[in-house]
Formats: structure tokens, C-alpha cells, sequence
């Protein structure tokens, strides 16, 4: 009799809420009851209104932040602090400046206690990955925006991940750029069989990059819904499922960012 294999969340959401007390200002429910899993390898996108709480949960993830409640865990341990096997990358590239990018991307590696030579391998053999060969010696500042986020995703990966998680990534590229570099993220996913989160607000880019779209409520952030991407990878924008998606995202999202916009207007 053939036995069904079970697999262990890469990340498990437990009942996560999160209530943010600024000084001499009222608390902020952030978010509340949140309850979901990322399977090894998944590509899920968080897609929301502004200020529902996607970054915020990134953050916790990564152990940067504490959940008020609930748990969070992953490959079945608790995150109580940062760990190698959880990367995050910010919307700016957040790469140090007087450092080369062959050092930017060795810096974890130098924390860990590798040797000299072996990080010097690994950050070449990561730069050659994201096609940044020849960017080794080269300061932060002259390159693109977009090598900027690549040189970053070739640090994430250096510490061999196993949850890559993203912060809007390619918000602040242009629509070329964000493009070629979405088609650069499904390839490095694909090679690195890490679990990736990534938040967005663009309803294209979650089409185009999700196994399954987790939709946010506005502020508490709660999960209103999670939809599976059932179309082929590369997602031509000209398939009639790719606008039936887009159709059903913009009604999704319609009323929160309304509630959104209200909340902050009210404020």
C-alpha cells in the first residue's frame, strides 16, 4: 500500500496578528488572524492596498520584527531572530557603498566566518548567475538601478536561502527594466528552488510571477483571499485567462483601497 508523503511548510502562518504602539500615539492594528502556508519552492506574491501590512509581515518572516500573536515558522522552527536561511531584499538594494559589489555580496559570508578565498569564489560564481560577471570591482553607484537589485538578489543567494523574501523589488525601475528583471527573478527561483515571497502592488506583476496570489484586506491587513495562477510560464499579457485574472484582482482590490484612501484621509 503506497504511503502519501507529506511535506512541511517552508512557511507556516499561524493566527499572526501584529499591533504596532508608537509612542504617544494610539496603537495601529497592523494586522490580525493572518493563516496561511508557503510551500518548498512556491512562488507567492502578497498583493494589497498600501499600509495593509505586507511589509510588515515580510519583516516578521525574516525575524527582523516580533508578531504580537500567533506563530510563525519555518521548516518547522520557530522564528524568534534572523536567520542565513531567510533572505530579504528591500525596495532599494540597500547595498553599502564603499564596498565592491563582489564584497557587497561576500558581506553575509564574511559574518558567517568563511574564509577569504572561498567568498571570493562564491560571490563571483552568484555575480556570474545574475549577469554581473564583469561588475565585480565596480562601486554600487555605477551601476543601474536594475544591476543594483540583481547585485542584491546575488547577496541574498550567496547565504543559500532557503525563503527568499522581497520588498517590492522593482517598484522604482522602468517598465523595461521591471520586465526584464521579473523574467531575471522566475529564472534565479527556478535555479535556486527556494520558496520566494514577494509584495507588489502592481496586478500585472503578481499575474505574471505567482504560483498563488495572497489578497489583502486594508488596514488591519487580513487575507481576503488567495487565488492559484493556473496559466503557463512565460504568461503571455494577450491570454484571455491573463485579463480574466487582472478582471477579478481589480474587483478584489477595488473596496480596500477605497477603505485604504478613507482611513488615510480620515487620519
Amino acid at each position: 500500500m503506497s504511503r502519501s508523503v507529506v511535506t512541511r511548510p517552508a512557511v507556516a502562518i499561524r493566527n499572526v496578528s501584529k499591533v504596532w504602539t508608537p509612542e504617544g500615539r494610539s496603537p495601529v492594528n497592523a494586522l490580525q488572524g493572518l493563516d496561511f502556508d508557503v510551500a518548498p519552492g512556491e512562488f507567492v506574491v502578497l498583493l494589497g492596498p498600501s499600509g495593509c501590512g505586507k511589509s510588515t509581515l515580510l519583516y516578521m518572516i525574516a525575524g527582523l520584527e516580533a508578531t504580537t500573536s500567533g506563530l510563525i515558522e519555518c521548516d518547522g522552527l520557530k522564528v524568534e531572530e534572523p536567520s542565513a536561511e531567510r533572505g530579504l531584499i528591500f525596495q532599494e538594494a540597500s547595498l553599502f557603498p564603499w564596498l565592491t559589489i563582489a564584497d557587497n555580496v561576500a558581506f553575509g559570508l564574511s559574518i558567517q566566518g568563511v574564509l577569504p578565498v572561498r567568498r571570493r569564489e562564491i560571490a563571483i560564481e552568484m555575480l556570474r548567475r545574475v549577469g554581473l560577471s564583469d561588475m565585480l570591482d565596480k562601486k554600487p553607484d555605477e551601476l543601474s538601478g536594475g544591476m543594483r537589485q540583481r547585485a542584491a538578489c546575488a547577496r541574498a543567494l550567496a547565504m543559500k536561502p532557503k525563503v527568499l523574501m522581497m520588498d517590492e523589488p522593482f517598484a522604482a525601475l522602468d517598465v523595461q527594466t521591471r520586465a526584464r528583471m521579473q523574467d531575471f527573478l522566475l529564472q534565479i527561483w527556478r535555479d535556486s528552488g527556494a520558496s520566494v515571497l514577494l509584495v507588489t502592488h502592481s496586478i500585472d506583476e503578481a499575474i505574471a510571477l505567482a504560483d498563488r496570489v495572497i489578497v489583502f484586506t486594508a488596514r488591519p491587513g487580513r487575507v481576503k483571499t488567495i487565488v492559484p495562477i493556473d496559466l503557463p510560464r512565460p504568461r503571455p499579457t494577450r491570454d484571455a485567462r491573463y485579463h480574466e485574472y487582472r478582471d477579478l484582482f481589480t474587483e478584489l482590490l477595488a473596496a480596500e483601497v477605497e477603505r485604504a484612501f478613507a482611513e488615510m484621509e480620515a487620519a
